[in-house]
């Protein structure tokens, strides 16, 4: 059984390497524009809502944006530099300390490139990476990532999450058609199947409600919104535990280290020019528990005998450095949505694969410029019926060729 999961793994890492380019390019078809419409507050429903009432009006603008991690907030960006008023609403504005979303492969970076926001990336203390070192039984693979047909700078960047996204903020921020607001979307509020915005509670609590032609949901992989917009099955066939080394280096510069071990794949990249990340991927059938120190034993006496040894005395130390280990589900999530007219849901409230692969933030961006070339040609989004079976086409854009 552990050999099946490690080969399965393997299968996963190699189609990850077969996926980071791929490029959509599609023609897009025109929609026809459609007549104006009204935003009335009576007989509305909440769609997931938690009967707390409607909330104080606070006006309409053409999208909503429920969310801005990295989709979010490169999609107000993009929406708001093609002339789109834009709000966003985001359940916390701070930096965020978080080791999902670390890693952004070649394809991103080229996809930033696309968006107008490869700045973003710089100032953070990125990190270049070329590929990885695969190991196994004590023997070592190099796997670059096929970057010949491309510039020097498009290269795989790995960083802090929050740094990253924090760019991404300020610079939909920048725009004077876009706001955002923290505040926690509390439901969409549907009329005759139609979502015409959302309520949601301001920093302060209180309860308000905005509205909008088109709500688009990427609110990450725990959205209460999900469930009534998308098939809603998750699996969670493992769990990263992850922590950071100090004083070490990785085997190769500008490789990440990838080692094939029996029980746990672990995985190392750099995400500061001074901190490398550990991810070890446990099946969610033998997870430990950390509160009783059970992960440390684990992490100790099972998966550090198969560490690299140049990494194995930092590795201790970082299991032995109190409050250091995190453990995330990795979630994979069909994208299989159920049609809504006025609202619509990308990035991982969407669809997840596991995050062994690395894609989720070449996907989240890939999605995004799909979606805003699916709306640059249209100035009129307020037929909802008309819009929803125009942006059915996004679904076969974005799927692999």
């Amino acid at each position: 059984m552990a050999e099946q999961y490690i080969v399965g793994v393997a299968g996963v890492i190699a189609f990850l390497l077969g996926f980071v380019f791929l490029v959509r390019s599609w023609g897009l078809s025109k929609l026809k524009r459609a007549a104006s419409m009204e935003f009335p507050k009576e007989n509305c429903v909440n769609k997931n809502g938690n009967g707390e009432g409607e909330g104080e009006a606070v006006g309409t603008t053409e999208i909503i944006i429920v969310g801005a991690g990295v989709a979010g907030a490169a999609l107000a960006y993009s929406l708001g530099k093609d002339g789109c008023q834009v709000q966003v609403i985001e359940r916390d504005l701070n930096a965020l300390n978080r080791f999902a979303g670390e890693l952004l492969m070649p394809g991103g970076y080229l996809k930033l490139i696309e968006l107008g926001l490869v700045d973003c990336v710089d100032e953070i203390d990125a990190q270049q990476i070329l590929g990885y070192t695969l190991n196994k039984d004590g023997k070592e693979a190099l796997i670059s990532f096929s970057l010949e047909k491309f510039q020097s700078h498009v290269v795989g960047r790995t960083f802090h999450n929050g740094r990253f996204v924090q760019r991404l903020r300020k610079k939909a921020a920048s725009l004077h058609n876009v706001s955002l607001e923290q505040g926690t979307v509390t439901s969409l509020l549907e009329e005759n199947g139609i979502v015409k915005g959302v309520h949601y509670k301001d920093k302060s609590g209180q309860l308000l409600t905005a509205y909008a032609p088109l709500t688009i949901v990427c609110d990450g992989c725990f959205s209460n919104l999900r469930r009534s917009l998308c098939h809603s099955k998750v699996d969670i066939p493992s769990y990263f535990v992850g922590f950071i080394l100090t004083n070490c280096k990785l085997p190769k510069e500008k490789y990440g280290a990838l080692i094939l071990a029996d029980p746990s794949p672990i995985l190392f990249y750099p995400i500061s020019s001074t901190e490398i990340r550990c991810l070890v991927d446990v099946p969610s059938q033998n997870l430990p528990s950390v509160s009783n120190g059970e992960m440390a034993h684990y992490l100790k006496t099972l998966v550090a005998p198969k560490v690299l040894p140049e990494l194995y005395n930092s590795f201790i130390s970082a299991v032995e450095k109190k409050g250091n280990i995190r453990i995330m589900p990795n979630k994979i999530m069909a994208g299989a949505p159920h049609l809504t007219p006025g609202a619509f849901l990308i990035g991982d409230a969407f669809n997840m694969r596991h995050a062994i692969t690395a894609g989720g933030m070449t996907v989240a961006l890939s999605d995004v410029v799909i979606l805003r070339d699916l709306l640059r040609p249209l100035h009129d989004l307020s037929d909802a019926s008309a819009i929803c079976k125009y942006l059915e086409s996004f679904y076969t854009l974005r799927k692999v060729l």
